[in-house]
């Protein structure tokens, strides 16, 4: 894809973390060679996020945030705070820009941490190297030609560590001096960061249907059209699906479930896998054969995004739910509520239908996801096609440390029809779990 058409849920997300006035606007300017974000001497300059999606070299397409200062005070501060962690929830290469003229500090190390317990690889900038007077690490941690520092583990007084602070990083973890002003070591950090960028990339490529089909083969789409569906446009899942279909030599066919029956009377050849939206699952199960793999979008999109074990084993609590329970449906894109929304009013109904009980739903989307998940008997989430893949891990560890069960859109409504078993087949890892 190309940097106009890949979305963010699919793009390297790099952020840059710090303490107020350690250079991380001046050091993000300098790194996408744009003024991207406003810089002064006056300490937090940058009170919100910037975010911007663009084509980062040798990396590719990314989204660059610079973060507001990690040790702002008073109670928007603490706001601030806060929609910095939200962000590094879905990072995949963080950038810790620490003053080299101060050494390390209690907030650099809260953020190392951070970026443990989150499981994020971390380049650690030492910026104002020009502030040095030999551009050295502090107290005398020498870097290698490029400006790097690679593999060091800290000795237990800490002495390895610029500052002779141990900052508890991996020893895999990467040091760099760097002067956003003169552009010192600037280009090497930028290739640092693209090194991490496509190891972070590739953990996490997972086919989407390229396995299950074979070339030549007829995949059905079944796509409804409605007064929800966006006008002139398909959505995300189903333009992917597309493009994988393709990619790989099989042929596809999109049809609305009105004419499902009759497309499939007219084929010469039987369909290698039928592929529904999931709010038309019912309809679609009732019409196609059963020797015709049948699945979702949704399903397909858990597990695109690494979210499939733990999500089935969510789809469990459904069974077990009793009255009074609360329920929270969670969206990962925000659009404006229709009548017969598939979030608002389809799955509460539904549910309710199948479990015979008494219960609340709630709702959340877009980036906001509820940091206390425990008033909830089960989150169902979308297939989160607009989420990049660190972020739908964030949710799930949540729901996970919470003991919170959380399963998806396209499994929810397999289960309430008693399809569930059937969407799952096409599925090769689906009978581990």
């Amino acid at each position: 894809m190309s940097m106009n058409d890949t979305p963010r849920g699919e793009r390297i997300h790099i952020a840059f973390f710090g303490r107020r006035n350690a250079g991380k606007s001046s050091l993000v300017n300098a790194i996408t060679n744009q003024q991207m974000s406003i810089v002064s001497d006056v300490r937090g300059t940058t009170t919100d996020p910037v975010v911007k999606s663009m084509e980062l070299l040798p990396l590719g397409p990314v989204v660059i945030t610079d973060t507001p200062g990690f040790d702002d005070e008073g109670t928007l501060g603490e706001l601030r705070v806060n929609k910095t962690r939200e962000i590094l929830r879905r990072t995949d290469v963080a950038v810790l820009v620490a003053d080299s003229s101060q050494g390390m500090t209690d907030c650099d190390r809260e953020l190392l941490k951070l970026f443990e317990e989150q499981g994020t690889p971390c380049i650690l900038a030492w910026n104002k190297s020009d502030l040095l007077e030999d551009s050295t690490l502090p107290k005398g941690d020498k870097p290698a030609a490029d400006g790097s520092r690679k593999g060091d583990k800290p000795e237990a007084d800490g002495s390895q560590i610029p500052g002779g602070l141990n900052a508890g990083t991996d020893p895999s973890a990467v040091q760099i001096t760097v002067s956003a002003l003169t552009g010192e070591n600037v280009q090497e950090l930028k290739e640092e960061i693209a090194r991490i960028g496509r190891l972070a990339e590739a953990k996490k490529e997972r086919p989407l249907i390229s396995d299950l089909i074979r070339p030549m083969d007829l995949v059905i789409l079944v796509i409804p059209i409605d007064f929800a569906a966006p006008k002139g446009r398909l959505i995300l899942p189903q333009v992917q699906v597309i493009r994988d279909a393709l990619d790989h030599g099989a042929r596809v066919m999109c049809v609305r479930e009105t004419e499902l029956a009759q497309t499939l009377e007219k084929l010469d050849e039987k369909p290698a896998l039928v592929i529904t939206d999931s709010q038309a699952f019912k309809t679609v199960d009732r019409i196609v054969p059963e020797d015709i793999p049948l699945t979702s979008f949704s399903i397909l999109m858990a597990r695109y995004k690494g979210a499939l074990k733990i999500q089935l084993k969510g789809i469990r609590a459904l069974k077990e739910l009793k009255d009074g329970d609360r329920i929270l449906i969670s969206e990962g894109c925000t659009h404006h509520r229709q009548c017969g929304d598939i979030g608002t009013e389809k799955i509460p109904r539904w549910i309710r239908q199948y479990s015979g009980k008494d219960l609340t739903f709630e709702t959340s989307s877009g980036l906001s996801f509820p940091e206390d998940l425990r008033e909830y008997a089960v989150v169902i989430h979308c297939g989160a096609c607009m989420l990049n893949e660190k972020e739908v891990a964030s949710r799930n560890k949540r729901a996970i440390e919470q003991q919170v069960p959380i399963t998806n859109y396209g499994m929810t409504i397999a289960e309430v029809n008693g399809i569930l078993d059937r969407a799952l087949r096409v599925i090769p890892e689906s009978d581990k779990w």
